[in-house]
């Protein structure tokens, strides 16, 4: 199962999966708040890459990696750019401050460079984001990932719930293998034989027992829980968590230095001495350009100026 999904559930055995939960779950969260804090690509890109690195070193499966990021690439930036662009082909200009034309269509269609410019630091943006969230969940077992949310704050009763959310998806997707196999076997033809419309109509079929079949086992869980005695303290170990290493303490204070350049960067150059626009750009002159109302940049808030 650990082939066919991005989620570990042994530990690997490099330096990061050897990290305690706590770090992993840190060092997510200060790499997390560094790239939601700037649009500023010269930030974005190292952050990226580090993510990157991170990945590498682990030596995945690539497989399911680059299929999800050829679906989200297809839905989120592709798609999501055409619709953009015939919605709202100004939002470079409100997010810059300046326009340079490049094509000019018919009507209120028209390509600028601030419009690329924009597109290409909202993809560094979230394939950092992607990036980040695919080196957390490839260095992190479900225990590790709940006992880190318990040592940074969480009830220990939430995290016990994220862990057993993410052990069920494998048990999932087998029952989901299972039934369908089965209503095949009985006549439904789920195959490439049939039509794309029959096989998704077909597949829907799947749900209602799916469904069915993972409330009883959540029943199992609950009754196995209360039995021993699940709940009854306040705190609780964790059979994931181990004792800090030298990576460990390196690792979190780079993590620290990360959150702190992150918190400084959010008041000095978004609260302090902000950019004149929402997001650099290398070609736009400080003195040129046009501040613009964010809120005012609404597609329906439009409607009341007319």
């Amino acid at each position: 199962m650990n082939n066919r999904l991005v989620i570990n559930y042994t530990p690997g055995p490099t330096m990061l999966h050897r990290l305690t939960g706590f770090t992993k779950v840190f060092l997510f969260i200060a790499m997390t708040v560094a790239i939601i804090a700037t649009y500023d690509i010269r930030i974005l890109i190292p952050l990226f890459l580090i993510n990157l690195a991170e990945m590498i070193s682990m030596k995945p499966n690539y497989k399911p990696i680059v299929i999800m990021f050829a679906i989200t690439f297809v839905t989120v930036t592709l798609l999501g750019n055409v619709m953009l662009f015939l919605v709202s082909p100004d939002v470079g200009f409100n997010n810059i401050g300046v326009t340079n034309m490049l094509w000019q269509g018919s009507g209120r269609l028209y390509l600028t460079k601030e419009f690329l410019w924009y597109c290409l630091v909202i993809f560094v943006k979230r394939t950092a984001s992607f990036a980040s969230v695919m080196a957390f969940a490839l260095a992190t077992t479900p225990s590790e990932f709940a006992s880190g949310l318990n040592k940074v704050g969480l009830p220990y009763k939430v995290c016990t719930i994220v862990s057993l959310a993410y052990r069920t998806i494998p048990d999932i997707a087998n029952d989901f293998i299972n039934i369908r196999n089965s209503m095949m076997m009985r006549g439904v033809e789920l195959s490439k034989k049939a039509s794309l419309w029959k096989r998704l109509k077909n597949t829907v079929l799947i749900l209602v027992p799916l469904i069915f079949t993972a409330f009883g086992k959540v029943g199992n869980i609950a009754n196995a829980m209360d039995l021993r005695g699940y709940g009854k303290h306040r705190k609780r170990t964790w059979y994931a968590e181990h004792e800090t290493s030298k990576w460990d303490t390196i690792i979190r204070i780079l993590a620290v230095i990360l959150l702190a350049a992150a918190v400084y960067y959010i008041i000095r150059y978004r609260i302090i001495d902000p950019w004149p626009a929402r997001i650099w750009c290398p070609w736009a002159d400080p003195n040129e350009i046009v501040s613009v109302n964010q809120i005012d940049t609404v597609f329906f808030m439009k409607w009341f100026k007319k």
